[in-house]
């Protein structure tokens, strides 16, 4: 298990560091009587624990660097900007997250694209040009995706996620595909250098 979530001891403290703090979050808040922030610490074990569970159930090796990438933005958007609402202390804290976004769907792009390959069959090679090219479309169309999403719960359920704004839409947008650019010019280095984190490095 701990070699499917990637080889690193910094990983593993990181991810017992935020158990910790939800602990800490759910017991204090408790006492507050503040029950959103409860059940908000409740949350981020949860999906602490899915994660665990989908690299178990699925059989696959989270690489060190989409790992690190997970659980960080786990520590800004969910303990930051929602259990200590940071939102109204850090200006734009939300496009950073949709910035940081796409590093990490930029990971999980090269992730599925190793998965899909067959390693087993000597005849297929594994194209790094067609690795990064994979994680940036998808990263790319993965931020649409999303602003999909809230749109569609906006309307149907009265939210405001897109605050009714074209411009909060297109620069989630944007965000997204700059971190997703970023990060397929660093996959392009690391496969130069003969790096490029293909689950078996």
């Amino acid at each position: 298990m701990g070699k499917a979530l990637g080889k690193s001891r910094g990983n593993d403290l990181f991810e017992l560091a935020l158990y910790v703090l939800a602990a800490v979050c759910f017991v204090y808040f408790l006492i507050k009587g503040n029950m959103p922030k409860v059940w908000q610490a409740v949350l981020i074990t949860a999906v602490l624990l899915l994660i665990r569970l989908v690299v178990r159930l699925t059989k696959t090796t989270m690489f060190a660097a989409l790992r690190f990438c997970v659980l960080l933005f786990i520590f800004i958007a969910m303990f930051m900007a929602n259990e200590f609402g940071f939102y109204s202390v850090i200006p734009y804290l939300d496009k950073f997250e949709h910035l940081f976004s796409g590093v990490i769907l930029c990971f999980i792009g090269l992730l599925i694209y190793e998965k899909a390959s067959d390693k087993e069959n000597k005849t297929v090679t594994l194209s790094a040009k067609v690795a990064i090219w994979l994680c940036l479309f998808f990263s790319v169309a993965m931020a649409g995706v999303w602003e999909i999403y809230e749109f569609t719960t906006d309307h149907l359920f009265g939210l405001h996620s897109q605050n009714n704004s074209l411009l909060d839409t297109m620069t989630d947008i944007i965000c997204g595909s700059i971190g997703a650019v970023l990060t397929s010019l660093y996959l392009v280095v690391q496969a130069k250098r003969k790096r490029l984190p293909l689950i078996d490095e």
